[in-house]
């Protein structure tokens, strides 16, 4: 069935629960995991200093992304899968195509990504990135709403 699976990460409960269901998909197929998590260069820093050293904040970013990637890296090989993962730092452009380009490049055949849920203004200021995952993906998208969601 699947043979390889993308599971972006961002950190949040939501993609954590993607995490989890494509752990257990790629038990059920065999599938290697594709752990994928992408850094932002220019975030929404609504309160963050003025006077920051960039270059710095940049690498905390990828090193808390290196540090996301394997405990998830280490969640997935502890059930028994083979995993890849992916850091991708982000120059400008939408994480959603970091997403799809990524997909396209390591052959995967399934996305299974975290939705947030956003609505209203939030939705319109930040966007969905799961969205636009799922309109434009060559492969299938699973996506996983947020926990709250299923309640």
């Amino acid at each position: 069935m699947y043979k390889r699976i993308l599971v972006p990460l961002d950190g949040t409960e939501t993609a954590q629960a993607g995490l989890k269901e494509a752990i257990e998909l790629a038990r059920q197929t065999h599938a290697v995991l594709c752990l994928l998590h992408v850094t932002n260069d220019y975030p929404i820093m609504a309160e963050a200093p003025i006077a920051i050293d960039f270059q710095q904040y940049l690498e905390g970013l990828n090193q808390h992304g290196r540090q996301m990637l394997e405990r998830a890296k280490a969640l997935a090989t502890s059930a028994g899968l083979e995993v890849e993962t992916h850091l991708q730092a982000l120059k400008g452009g939408r994480v959603s195509d970091a997403i799809l380009q990524m997909a396209q490049a390591t052959g995967c055949d399934l996305i299974v990504i975290g939705t947030h849920g956003r609505r209203g203004f939030r939705r319109a200021l930040l966007g969905s990135d799961a969205e636009a995952v799922l309109r434009q993906s060559r492969c299938p998208v699973l996506l996983i709403r947020s926990p709250e969601e299923r309640q």
